[in-house]
């Protein structure tokens, strides 16, 4: 018979060994700290702040994150509103991975970040002008529309729309542009807490992701996130939520598209 003590001294050496696994792991995913110095005529200029490695110029770093994601890694970076986490879209252990991360609710959705307006057509069905698009987009604006079939299915499973973002900010959509497919995208931070506008501000999260890209302060010291308002009827608008850009997004909207407010079913 197998005695107490053995069996004890068996999980210990297993326990053991899955802490010297984790360990490993961590050591693998060794976070970068990317600097994005403050823009130039020619677009963002980077430094990397790494022991083991030094970029040239911009185009290493972008290099550099592109490969983090391309890999199924998360990466922090910052957006024209607060710092996101991103990964890749259609990669669904980096999707998993994300919500991890995060400790988000898995039935709350994320949104997708692309470089131009009509990389939108390729993942959503759009129910709008493009001009409407044009005069929201680049900014501080989440779109809602109903999903196309090239979208992963595993990213918000649960639903069948999907929000849409494209930031107003060089370093993201050159991202976007050298991935040449849509970025996952949520707020960096852990789930409920405060939306973040400096990197040290999740400091706590950085262990968990490949590359933290510090573009220093936001500038929108809101901390509201995007606006994020629902598209997916027809001649209709529903504000999922108020966020940064609210007045200027309903004139758009309401003035000069003539949308009416969804207000459900009587």
């Amino acid at each position: 018979m197998i005695s107490v003590r053995c069996v004890a001294s068996e999980l210990a050496k297993v326990r053991g060994s899955c802490r010297l696994a984790a360990a490993n792991m961590c050591k693998e995913l060794k976070t970068k700290m990317l600097r994005l110095m403050p823009p130039s005529s020619n677009g963002p200029t980077i430094n990397e702040e790494d022991h083991d490695r030094t970029a040239d110029d911009s185009d290493e770093v972008l290099k550099c994150t592109v490969k983090a994601l391309q890999d199924g890694h998360i990466v922090a970076v910052p957006t024209d509103t607060i710092y996101g986490l991103a990964c890749l879209a259609q990669n669904s252990e980096a999707v998993r991975k994300i919500y991890a991360v995060k400790g988000r609710n898995g039935q709350k959705p994320l949104a997708i970040c692309v470089r131009e307006i009509q990389d939108i057509y390729k993942y959503c069905k759009v129910e709008v002008k493009k001009e409407l698009l044009g005069d929201l987009l680049p900014g501080p604006v989440t779109l809602v529309f109903k999903r196309s079939e090239t979208l992963n299915p595993a990213l918000n499973p649960f639903t069948s729309l999907v929000g849409v973002r494209i930031p107003n900010h060089g370093f993201m959509r050159r991202l976007c542009q050298m991935c040449e497919e849509p970025l996952a995208l949520t707020s960096a931070n852990v789930s409920s807490h405060t939306s973040t506008v400096e990197v040290h501000e999740f400091q706590e999260l950085w262990p968990h992701v490949a590359v933290v890209v510090d573009g220093g302060p936001i500038g929108d010291q809101s901390r509201l996130g995007s606006t994020v308002v629902d598209l997916s009827v027809c001649n209709k608008y529903r504000i999922i939520r108020p966020g940064c850009a609210l007045s200027v997004t309903l004139d758009v909207l309401e003035r000069k598209y003539g949308l009416s407010e969804d207000l459900g079913e009587e």
